[in-house]
C-alpha cells in the first residue's frame, strides 16, 4: 500500500446493530490516529483465524488496540467463569491476541488503551481482575455512566510513573492526572512485560514489551479522548506516530533496495 502516511491498523469490535452485525471502531480511536499520530487508519476486522496475520502485517506501519465495552473472556488467562450478563467479543479476542504477539515479534509499533491494555498484558500469559472494584485496598476505577461524557472522560486521580521508564522519558513528569473508564484490571503481569505506571491503590496503570524492538506501549486511561487538547496525551499519539513513520522509511527503503537489487 502506498502512501506518505503510515498506515496505522485498527482492529474492530464485533457487535449487533440490529438486526446486523458489524465491525466497528469508535470514531475517537480513528480520529486520534489521523490527527495526533498523523497516521492513515486502516479498520481490521474481526475475522479471528481468517486473517492472514503475515500479509496484513506486511501492509501496516503500526497497529493500535483500543477500549471497547466489552471484556477479555477469562478462558485464555485461566479465570473464573464471568458472571451472566457480562459483555464479551470472542471474535475481537481470536484477533487481536494472537495480532498483538505477532506484530510486536515482527518489530511494528504497537499502542494498546484500556481493554487492548487488558489484551496486551493476556497475550504475553498475564491475568485480570475481573472486577477490580472488590479486590481489598482498590478504588472502583469505574465511570459514573449517569454522568454526561465529558465528565466521564475527566481525570479523576493520579498515575505514578515509572523512575527512568518510558513515559517519564517521554512526559518529563512522574504524575499524571488521568481519566478511568474500567471495571477490568492487571492481576499478574504478562511475561516480558515492564510496569510504567501505577495508581495510587497499587492498580497497574501503565506497561511496556521489555524486549520489543520499536514503540510498544499500553496504558489504562483514555488517551485518545479529545487528545489535541491534553498535552500527555498528544505527546503518547505523537510518540507513536513518529514510530510508525519510522518503520514506513525503513520498510519503504527496504523495499526500493530490494528493487534495485
Amino acid at each position: 500500500m502506498s502512501t506518505s502516511k503510515p498506515v496505522i491498523g485498527i482492529p474492530a469490535c464485533r457487535k449487533r446493530i440490529e438486526p446486523h452485525m458489524f465491525h466497528a471502531v469508535g470514531e475517537k480511536y480513528v480520529a486520534a490516529v489521523a490527527t495526533a499520530a498523523g497516521g492513515l487508519p486502516l479498520l481490521i476486522p474481526a475475522l479471528g483465524g481468517r486473517l492472514a496475520l503475515a500479509e496484513l502485517l506486511g501492509m501496516l506501519d503500526g497497529l493500535l488496540i483500543t477500549g471497547s465495552p466489552s471484556n477479555v473472556e477469562p478462558h485464555h488467562y485461566g479465570g473464573e467463569p464471568s458472571e451472566q450478563g457480562t459483555l464479551h467479543d470472542p471474535h475481537r479476542d481470536a484477533t487481536t491476541l494472537p495480532l498483538i504477539r505477532a506484530a510486536i515479534d515482527a518489530g511494528l509499533p504497537v499502542f494498546a488503551i484500556c481493554r487492548g491494555f487488558q489484551e496486551m498484558n493476556v497475550a504475553f500469559g498475564g491475568s485480570l481482575h475481573q472486577k477490580i472494584h472488590v479486590v481489598p485496598g482498590r478504588m472502583d476505577h469505574r465511570e459514573d455512566s449517569a454522568q454526561a461524557i465529558d465528565l466521564q472522560y475527566a481525570p479523576v486521580h493520579e498515575v505514578q510513573l515509572a523512575d527512568g521508564g518510558m513515559l517519564h522519558r517521554l512526559l518529563g513528569t512522574r504524575v499524571i492526572e488521568v481519566n478511568s473508564l474500567h471495571a477490568q484490571g492487571i492481576d499478574r503481569l504478562g511475561e516480558g512485560l515492564v510496569i510504567e505506571a501505577t495508581a495510587s491503590d497499587g492498580t497497574l496503570e501503565a506497561l511496556r514489551v521489555a524486549d520489543a524492538r520499536s514503540f510498544a506501549l499500553a496504558v489504562q486511561w483514555h488517551p485518545e479522548w479529545q487528545v489535541m487538547k491534553n498535552p500527555h496525551s498528544l505527546a503518547l499519539f505523537e510518540a507513536f506516530g513518529d514510530a510508525c513513520r519510522a518503520h514506513a522509511r525503513e520498510t519503504r527503503s527496504h523495499d526500493v533496495d530490494s528493487e534495485v537489487v
